[in-house]
């Protein structure tokens, strides 16, 4: 099974692998006369274990490092860069031709060794990260696949933990951040937050959640996905805790309706928020058809929810969706100093306080998600819907 690390490499160099494969059964590196054989051998055989570890590493490590991992590699078993150079508008191939080609004269021998020390630096840094994340103190919820959910210092964090997915939200991922809501309500943390994992907050529902539609099944869909929908929305009307949404990115469709129903919204400079309901056949969700209104006035939410304005962390502030907006570089350094904060005030107080500001609206919360979700429903079974939906796997399926 290849890694997911080494297929984002596959990906980005159009079919690596293969090449390095080839390239491993018909290239001989060259072996220099000063170089003793069983150094030679040593060099080679951990240049090896190198390439198996390589497939261990769970994340990401970048687009750059992929190219230096690539570019050593066609060096190290191949030599200085000998294929001519790409054209300007196959940025693929140009970016490899580029990354290979900066590495001029280097040995053979030296290529082999910076590609394994970066190998095993890169195991290294994961295997630290892996540490800290699985520290006592941390206090990391067991039982989660597509969220990682920890309490510190009287605050339980949830966070999306689809990164490759830009953190949409699939059907297990619902049921996840539901199960999480109910714990967090009633364990004894003071508050608790709402985060994502790595460049996205989260883009929203996952469409694949509507593959079963264009496989016959769209009833059955639309009728579970609406009973799915109303139990999520539900889970945040009646969380009892202050609830905050710590917005680290790029945030779609449910995830920035849902905003209307947290207590607290801190944004960094680089998120936005989009609800291009319209432009997939669907309709307004998570209560925003009214709480938008109320919070931004019926002209501007209309702007955003019919017609898929998509605003900056700093028009959402203005607009009153967000708290408040912090610089990338400093924002998480900021917001959780400022949040454990919080988290050290009166536990009782908090909530007590929160469920008086919210009592009176309640009831009426729980009647326009329950109309929402008929609305959606039906809007699931539409034509339009269909339509869209069809679209956007068709044209995700030319990238």
């Amino acid at each position: 099974m290849v890694s997911p690390t080494l297929t984002a490499v596959q990906r980005l160099c159009r079919r690596p692998l293969c090449e390095i494969r080839r390239a491993q059964a018909v290239c001989i590196p060259a072996i220099h006369l000063h170089v003793t054989a069983a150094t030679m051998q040593a060099s080679q055989e951990d240049f090896e274990k190198a390439q198996e570890k390589l497939k261990l590493l769970k994340n990401d490590p970048g687009n750059e490092t992929k190219l230096k991992l690539y570019a050593l590699f066609k060096q190290a078993t191949e030599g200085p860069c000998n294929s001519p150079k790409p054209s300007m508008l196959d940025f693929v191939k140009k970016a490899k031709w580029d990354a290979w080609n900066s590495l001029g004269d280097l040995s053979q021998d030296n290529a082999r060794q910076k590609y394994t020390e970066l190998v095993s630096s890169l195991i290294s840094a994961e295997s630290a990260d892996q540490k800290k994340d699985d520290s006592p103190d941390e206090g990391r919820h067991d039982g989660y696949e597509t969220i990682l959910v920890t309490t510190k210092n009287n605050i339980t964090k949830i966070m999306f933990n689809r990164p490759d997915k830009k953190n949409a939200i699939n059907r297990k991922m619902y049921g996840e951040i539901m199960k999480a809501l109910e714990e967090a309500g009633k364990d004894d943390s003071t508050i608790a937050v709402i985060t994502g994992n790595g460049d996205y907050y989260s883009s929203g529902n996952d469409l694949n959640n509507f593959a079963s539609a264009l496989a016959g099944e769209a009833e059955k869909m639309a009728k579970d996905g609406a009973i799915l929908l109303k139990d999520f929305v539900d889970h945040f009307i009646d969380f009892p805790k202050p609830l905050i949404a710590v917005v680290n990115g790029p945030a779609v469709g449910i995830s920035v309706t849902l905003l209307g129903l947290c207590d607290v919204v801190y944004a960094s400079d680089s998120a936005t928020f989009h609800t291009p309901f319209s432009q997939l056949g669907q309709s307004a969700e998570g209560c925003s058809s009214y709480t938008f209104p109320k919070i931004m006035g019926l002209a501007k939410a209309s702007e955003i929810l019919l017609f898929n304005k998509k605003l900056t962390a700093a028009e959402a502030c203005a607009k009153g969706l967000v708290t408040e907006v912090f610089p990338q570089r400093t924002f998480q350094k900021e917001v959780w100093k400022r949040l454990e904060a919080y988290a050290s005030l009166p536990k009782n107080s908090l909530a007590v306080t929160k469920q008086l500001m919210r009592s009176m609206e309640k009831e009426k919360l729980h009647a326009v998600n329950s109309k929402e979700c008929e609305v959606l429903q039906g809007r699931w079974l539409s034509e339009e819907c269909v339509n869209a939906v069809v679209s956007f796997f068709s044209q995700r399926s030319k990238l």
